[in-house]
């Protein structure tokens, strides 16, 4: 049975709203869309806040599409809303929130740049797979450039590589143009100078000259491809380099009133168009890509995507290992010991499944646990002394595509407590957590410390063993015979929290 969805993104420069029906096997279709300019990231970048006009104006829209929906039969209770960078970065962000909610009835999620990366790969991801011969399995780069931020993803023989929420929008540079009264050229100097900033941390992902596909989202490079774009399929144009180029510098001569004559666009779409193309142009510069892809998809087509529930869990198990891949991409970054991070991993995965029913946590702490399991001895690359002390460090101050902050910050005391003989429970910043992180932080952690215990000479000695419980005990038997005295000094000193958390006493046959 078909169900109705609506989305509604507050971003820097407009508030934009898609109605769409999933059906059951698994198609979207598009029944409504809309979109009102706002000066949310002229205001933000600027002073800093929301203005009371912009607020107010932000209000009139949504009470608009609130009458819209209406004909859909939808309610506001019943409509996904959220915010991007502009309310992101104001700092009236909670009475903006709690204004437009109490005026509306729309609840507004503020959604950070590692939540958009995750929205955006599953727009792209089921816009390419919805066209025929097209596929993330090559080396690729997708990028949206938006008011406020650029996000930026890379992906090397279809996995995440890397993902990055950048400071850099059309709204930015073109504000920074403004206080110094620059020119185009002075914009092309800011800009150069940032992605060269950048370029060393992204050739630590990837290299970029093996970049072969340039994929792009959002709707300025959307303006640009049906003006000289060649249609692959209803959602997919695809522009030769050349083409691109050229186009890209040629409009930085139009003003604003030009280029909207000249190609028959709004004022507000060229208002900021000759800024965002110089960053695609830009960051194209990088790669060895020969054409760009220009994809008609947004967060908004990713966020009812998310919502999906198909039969295979096809796209929840995809997602799952861009996330994997993404943290052995950052594990590989630093150095770390990649075979031992695996098979920690893979313990971790077997006595979290054979406790499922009693550690009775939702199924994404299944991820959460993999993911720590990966990292957990990152900090390794720092000094050894007290590693998971920085490996708390590097996995707060990282990005891993897939995790939002409060999954980062999961995983990162994870890895602070996956060693020592201090209890969390000891800690500040862990006691202030709500009660759910808690006992999910310490669930984890515990059988984290159980499987580190098991590779203890990082050998990976026991390759294959049962686990089997008995009253209060959980026997792992291993095949064949194996020198686990190290093993087992290791679990003396590491299985007290988890006979505290699950009441299991362990031992090794």
């Amino acid at each position: 049975m078909a169900s109705l969805e609506a989305v509604i993104e507050i971003g820097s420069t407009g508030i934009r709203l898609l109605v769409a029906e999933l059906t059951d096997d698994g198609n979207k279709n598009t029944l409504d869309q809309c979109e009102m300019p706002v000066s949310l990231g002229l205001d933000v970048f600027t002073t800093g806040s929301v203005s009371r006009e912009t607020l107010l104006q932000c209000i009139h829209i949504l009470l608009r599409y609130k009458e819209l929906l209406v004909s859909w039969d939808l309610k506001p209770a019943q409509t996904a809303v959220i915010a991007t960078s502009a309310v992101r970065e104001a700092k009236n962000r909670d009475p903006f929130v709690d204004r437009i909610f109490v005026k509306t009835g729309f609840h507004v999620q503020v959604i950070d740049g590692i939540e958009n990366n995750r929205l955006t790969y599953l727009a792209v991801e089921n816009c390419l797979k919805n066209a025929k011969n097209e596929s993330l399995t090559q080396n690729a780069i997708i990028l949206e450039v938006g008011g406020g931020s650029t996000e930026l993803m890379l992906m090397e023989k279809g996995k995440m590589a890397g993902a990055h929420s950048m400071r850099l929008g059309s709204v930015i540079v073109e504000q920074q143009l403004r206080s110094m009264l620059g020119s185009i050229e002075d914009a092309r100097r800011y800009i150069e100078e940032f992605i060269f900033n950048t370029k060393g941390s992204l050739e630590n992902e990837i290299d970029l000259q093996k970049i072969e596909r340039f994929i792009t989202v959002g709707a300025d490079p959307q303006i640009v491809a049906k003006i000289i774009g060649q249609k692959k399929s209803p959602a997919i144009w695809e522009i030769s380099r050349t083409d691109f180029d050229n186009f890209a510098d040629t409009i930085q001569n139009y003003s604003t009133e030009e280029c909207a004559a000249q190609y028959h666009i709004s004022q507000s779409d060229a208002k900021l168009l000759h800024i965002s193309l110089l960053i695609f142009e830009l960051f194209l510069r990088l790669t060895n890509a020969k054409s760009i892809l220009v994809l008609q998809t947004s967060i908004r087509d990713g966020l009812i995507i998310s919502h999906q529930n198909l039969p295979d869990n096809s796209l929840q198990q995809n997602f799952y290992s861009q996330i994997t891949a993404s943290a052995r991409n950052l594990l590989r970054k630093y150095r770390g010991d990649e075979k031992h991070a695996d098979f920690v991993r893979k313990i971790s995965l077997k006595l979290y499944d054979s406790l499922a029913e009693e550690i009775a946590l939702p199924e994404k702490n299944r991820m959460l646990l993999e993911v720590s399991a990966i990292l957990h001895d990152i900090g390794m690359f720092i000094r050894a002394d007290e590693h998971n002390k920085h490996s708390h460090y590097i996995i707060t101050n990282s990005e891993i595509f897939g995790l939002d902050r409060e999954d980062l910050d999961i995983v990162a005391l994870i890895a602070l407590y996956h060693r020592g003989s201090s209890k969390p429970q000891d800690d500040k910043n862990f006691q202030i957590l709500p009660r759910a992180e808690r006992m999910a932080i310490l669930k984890l952690t515990a059988i984290l410390r159980i499987a580190d215990a098991l590779d203890r000479s990082h050998r990976q000695k026991l390759m294959d063993f049962s686990i089997k419980r008995h009253q209060d005990t959980l026997t792992i038997t291993t095949p064949g015979t194996h020198n686990t005295a190290l093993e087992n000094i290791a679990l003396v000193q590491k299985a007290d929290m988890f006979e505290s958390i699950f009441g299991y006493k362990i031992l090794i046959i």
